[in-house]
C-alpha cells in the first residue's frame, strides 16, 4: 500500500483476480460442500500456530461453506485444502515461490497453481501418488479436481469452467447482465412497435370496411327509394 494508501496497480490487479476466482469458483460449485476462501489464514498443526499460510485462494471439499475466521485443519477433520491458487506478484523472489511451494507440497494440498496476471501465464503442481508433479506450461491444462481450464495466449491468461464459460469478475459479469438485458429490452420494444403497427393496420382496415359497409348500405337505401329491390341486382340473369 502506497504512504496515501491509493492500492498499487499490482495490488488492484490481484485483488481482480481473487474476486473472479472466488466468485466463479463459488457458483461453480453452490450448493454443494466445497469451500472457498480467499487471503484466510490456513494453520496446518495446532502444536504451531506460527507455521502458517494465507493463499489467496482456497478450495476445500467435502468442508461446510459456511464462514470462517480461519482455516483450522485440525478443525476440519484434518483435511488440507484440496487447492490452493496463488497470484505473483512483480515483487515475488524466487525464494518465496520456492518456499510457498514446499509448504503447500509438505502440507498436502492436492493441487497448486501459481498464477501471474501480470504476464499471462502460470504454473502448476498436482499431486500424483502422493508427489508434487510440475504442470508446464499451464495452458490446455485441466484442473482433475475442479474441472477448470486454463487457457495461454497472446499475453493473456484466461480460466474456463468446466462448461466453457470463461471466468468474469463480478463487474464484468454484471455489465454483460445489463447488456444482456438493453439488448432484450431493445428487441422487445421492437417487437412491441411491430404489433402496434399491426394493431394500427388491422384497426384501419377494420375502419375502411365499416365505410365500405356503410357505403354499401346507403346506396341500397337508394335503389329502394327507386323501387329497386337491390338484391334483385345481385342475382345472376336467367
Amino acid at each position: 500500500m502506497r504512504p496515501d494508501r491509493t492500492p498499487t496497480p499490482d495490488a488492484m490487479l490481484r485483488a481482480e483476480w481473487r474476486m473472479k476466482l472466488v466468485g466463479e469458483l463459488r457458483e461453480l460449485f453452490a450448493g454443494q460442500r466445497v469451500f472457498v476462501a480467499s487471503e484466510l489464514f490456513w494453520y496446518p498443526t495446532e502444536d504451531d500456530l506460527a507455521t502458517h499460510r494465507a493463499p489467496d485462494v482456497l478450495i476445500a471439499f467435502d468442508r461446510a461453506p459456511v464462514f470462517r475466521d480461519a482455516y483450522r485443519q485440525w478443525e476440519e477433520d484434518g483435511l488440507a485444502p484440496h487447492v490452493v491458487f496463488e497470484l505473483r506478484s512483480p515483487n515475488d523472489t524466487r525464494a518465496d515461490m520456492a518456499e510457498k511451494q514446499r509448504f503447500y507440497d509438505r502440507y498436502g494440498v492436492e493441487e497448486y497453481y501459481l498464477l501471474d496476471p501480470h504476464g499471462g501465464s502460470g504454473i502448476g503442481w498436482v499431486r500424483n501418488e502422493g508427489r508434487f508433479e510440475l504442470v508446464y506450461p499451464l495452458g490446455g491444462y485441466a484442473s482433475p479436481r475442479l474441472g477448470v481450464r486454463f487457457e495461454e495466449g497472446h499475453g493473456e491468461l484466461t480460466l474456463f469452467t468446466p462448461d466453457g464459460r470463461e471466468f468474469r469478475t463480478r463487474e464484468q459479469r454484471v455489465g454483460e447482465m445489463q447488456e444482456e438485458l438493453r439488448q432484450t429490452t431493445l428487441a422487445f420494444e421492437s417487437e412491441r412497435e411491430r404489433a402496434l403497427n399491426a394493431l394500427r393496420w388491422l384497426s384501419e382496415e377494420r375502419g375502411r370496411a365499416e365505410e365500405a359497409r356503410a357505403a354499401r348500405d346507403a346506396l341500397a337505401a337508394k335503389l329502394r327509394e327507386l323501387g329497386i329491390d337491390p338484391d334483385d341486382l345481385l342475382r345472376p340473369a336467367a
